[in-house]
């Protein structure tokens, strides 16, 4: 072949050259200067326009107006050897190689760049600008020379490996205006196409019947006339997307040839296709389907008319295959799905909605769909002493009615209002069966399986708006009735809105999944402890342990803290603290004030009751009282960890205290 044949032919060049880099190791000679540059042949590495080849014996062939760049091979080639390299016009191939001597005149249709890059001992690459030819003329020859020392430009070689041609470039040139008027008419054309395969294939046939048959006016004047054309749906699917393709491809092409076969024509024929021809009319023909295939069935035909001999035969096969395209038609729970689907383009409110699916669904739910499993309910014993504790556990609940077990939690035997706590004083530490036993509220028992529908009457009845959920289960041969959980009016009146009712004293939206109000207003009911009374404290113990830390402890003295601001410290709820202690657990954590070889920051005094102290490195034991302090490094500046362990406790602390004596009460 003649790549072949050119092989052959490049191999004693090749091989001449590479005798005489050996030779020149040899010798010891220098670096060729740049008089001994010699060019032995060229290859085009690539050009800013396509039509490029390699002709017979290697001639190179580029199109007119381009960029080429080429890598010359020789020897002594340097970054300024673009000086001595010219091209020069051919008349005649034959004719020139015969004169093998000096080169004619160096032609300007060939403009090499300044400097060589990717610069090697025996190769480099050349820019060269290419001009466009003179009116008339095809293609013209040039033949590469290179310039001698003595200023004189000769030939380099009698074979064509040094050839260049240069041909007439024949793309199709438009005037600019009439290419931008073109590539406009395109991308309209693509938008619509791409916007009515969407909108018009989205309308379904019954769908177009009914807006025919009920809609406004407009909208029966649009289904009219898209009704035809639907019903052919897989013939007129195929012609838009034929059209389509067809717009796509043509608008490819032509700004290939504006812009050139480069990065930017990919750039700017995606971004406008994607932009101009899919996104912006699909995301208008998705809202406004009726009207703009309505106002466009005539352009829609004539496309359908013009690719008849190919749609039509794909739209038959496509029919045989998938059968003949049936309307819809809506069931239960179709027509459930089709107003939550069609909510956002019909005049429904979104409430209206969820009531018109809430009551379909009614006769459909039991009491188990919506009850709170009893895992989940909160629940207050009935031995429960309605204290400070009790009371706040109970309004921060959120609850207004609260099921009172006995015992297990499936033993429900009471119920509780909150309003009923209104007269009761926590001080008082009322027993929880007092309250209830007074106001004995009635219990609503359900089945699981009963229907919210007939739940709903029960509650509109006026019984309660609570009922305890029990279900059927055999024990011991015996079917007996266990609670499972809590319904109220509530959870049936939010299945048929189909939203979550949330007031005011609510803690979670929704207590079957525990999602929480957002925005929740924390009230924190500890405010209202009367600490004082709870601590067991004096005023006389009060004055004491205020003179004892004044007069004792230096941190406390006058001149650091005045008598008032120590006074109201000493007053303060988290400062006067009561430990009891558990004989049960004598080794539980919070019996110990200060563990060996643990650092600590607080300061403790012991008003009342006793502890048992463990010391030092022998570990003796003694125990102190009333007004022993301990701690009162950590009031001052740091120390080093070891002095603390050895003047301070250095094991767990243990209280002790007689029937008849207080608990025991910290400072710290």
């Amino acid at each position: 072949s003649d790549r072949g044949g050119d092989l052959v032919l490049m191999l004693p060049k090749v091989l001449m050259l590479l005798f005489f880099f050996l030779w020149q190791d040899s010798t010891g000679q220098e670096v060729p200067s740049l008089n001994d540059t010699m060019i032995i042949g060229m290859r085009l590495e690539n050009s800013s326009k396509a039509q490029t080849s390699i002709l017979e014996k290697g001639m190179i062939q580029v199109v007119e107006g381009s960029l080429i760049h080429l890598r010359i091979y020789g020897t002594g080639i340097h970054r300024f050897s673009w000086r001595r390299i010219q091209f020069v016009e051919m008349t005649s191939l034959s004719t020139f190689m015969r004169n093998f001597s000096i080169c004619p005149q160096r032609t300007s249709d060939l403009l090499i760049q300044p400097y060589s890059d990717d610069v090697q001992n025996t190769s480099a690459i050349l820019s060269v600008k290419v001009q466009i030819l003179r009116k008339n003329i095809h293609f013209k020859d040039y033949m590469m020379c290179l310039e001698d020392h003595h200023g004189k430009s000769r030939q380099l070689l009698k074979d064509s490996h040094l050839l260049l041609r240069v041909i007439e470039d024949k793309a199709l040139h438009l005037p600019p205006w009439l290419e931008i008027t073109v590539v406009v008419t395109l991308l309209m054309l693509s938008g619509m196409f791409s916007g009515l395969t969407l909108g018009l294939i989205a309308l379904d046939p019954m769908g177009l019947r009914i807006v025919k048959n009920c809609g406004t006016p407009k909208e029966r004047e649009y289904a009219t006339k898209i009704e035809p054309l639907r019903r052919k749906g897989n013939y007129l699917l195929c012609s838009l997307l034929l059209g389509n393709v067809l717009v796509n491809s043509s608008l490819t092409i032509l700004l290939d040839t504006v812009i050139g076969e480069n990065i930017w024509s990919i750039v700017l024929s995606t971004i406008s296709i994607v932009l101009f021809g899919e996104i912006l009319p699909q995301a208008i023909c998705s809202r406004h389907g009726l009207a703009v295939g309505a106002n466009t069935v005539l352009i829609t035909r004539f496309v359908m008319l013009v690719t008849f001999p190919v749609a039509y035969p794909i739209s038959k096969i496509l029919d045989y295959l998938l059968g003949k395209e049936m309307g819809t038609v809506y069931n239960r729970e179709k027509l459930m799905e089709m107003l939550r689907l069609t909510q956002p383009y019909n005049d429904l409110l979104k409430e209206e909605l969820n009531i018109i699916e809430g009551a379909l669904e009614l006769r459909t739910k039991t009491v188990e769909n919506v009850m709170t499993p009893l895992k989940d309910c909160f629940l207050v014993s009935s031995d429960a002493i309605l204290d400070f504790d009790t009371m706040t556990e109970i309004l921060q609940s959120g609850y207004t009615r609260i099921p009172i077990y006995m015992k297990e939690k499936t033993n429900i035997v009471d119920m509780l209002y909150v309003k009923d706590l209104a007269f009761v004083d926590p001080d008082d530490r009322t027993p929880l069966k007092t309250i209830t036993k007074f106001y004995s509220h009635p219990i609503h028992y359900v089945c699981n399986t009963t229907r919210l529908d007939s739940v709903l009457e029960e509650f509109k009845k006026g019984k309660s708006h609570l009922a305890i959920v029990q279900m059927m289960h055999e024990l011991n041969q015996e079917q007996v009735l266990e609670v499972v959980g809590l319904v109220t009016l509530e959870d049936v009146i939010e299945e048929i809105i189909k939203s979550e009712i949330v007031d005011e004293s609510d803690i979670y939206v929704d207590n079957r999944s525990k999602r929480k109000v957002t925005g929740l207003r924390k009230w924190d009911f500890s405010a209202f402890r009367d600490y004082e009374a709870e601590a067991k404290i004096s005023k006389q113990l009060l004055l004491a342990a205020h003179r004892f830390l004044s007069t004792e402890i230096l941190q406390f003295c006058p001149s650091l803290i005045s008598e008032k601001y120590l006074l109201r410290l000493l007053k303060h709820r988290d400062v006067i603290c009561e430990l009891k202690f558990d004989e049960n657990f004598k080794d539980s954590p919070h019996h110990y004030l200060y563990t060996r070889n643990k650092m600590a920051d607080y300061f403790i005094l012991i008003l009342q009751g006793k502890v048992e102290v463990e010391a030092c490195k022998e570990n003796m034991k003694f125990e102190n009282g009333p007004f022993s302090y301990y701690g009162f490094m950590a009031l001052g500046p740091s120390i080093p960890a070891g002095n603390l362990l050895l003047c301070v406790l250095c094991s767990p602390v243990s209280f002790y205290f007689s029937i008849l004596s207080l608990f025991p009460v910290l400072f710290y």
